[in-house]
């Protein structure tokens, strides 16, 4: 397995959600009502999805899930005391409801997505 490199990814995914949900001048989310709702639960889904993928005990995956929503609402608070972003309780519920999509994915064939990728890689 090539764990050393899915690792790397996901903590420079982590890095991203951070200096994201950190930085004074964000991104503007693409224009629709509640994109930056849709955005967090996508970055959270993501991060569940690449780490249970890592991690594939149910007591690991358990711990990853957790420790993404302690992730998500407590840069809620950071983001509340730099009195340049905003503490939203609504943000905190859309990174839960993408952590939880992101470990719903795992019971689908998506699954076996790094399996299949380490596989083609072996091939080659």
């Amino acid at each position: 397995m090539l764990k050393h490199v899915w690792l790397t990814i996901a903590w420079g995914l982590v890095l991203l959600v951070v200096y994201l949900s950190l930085t004074p001048h964000p991104p503007e989310p693409v224009s629709f009502d509640n994109a930056d709702k849709f955005e967090h639960a996508l970055a959270y889904a993501t991060l569940s999805f690449w780490f249970c993928h890592i991690y594939r005990s149910m007591s690991s995956r358990l711990f990853v899930i957790t420790a993404l929503v302690g992730l998500g609402v407590g840069l809620e608070f950071v983001q509340g005391w730099t009195g340049y972003r905003t503490f939203d309780v609504m943000d905190m519920l859309a990174d839960s409801v993408g952590v939880l999509l992101g470990w719903l994915m795992l019971f689908t064939p998506v699954e076996q997505l790094f399996v299949y990728i380490e596989n083609y890689l072996k091939a080659r």
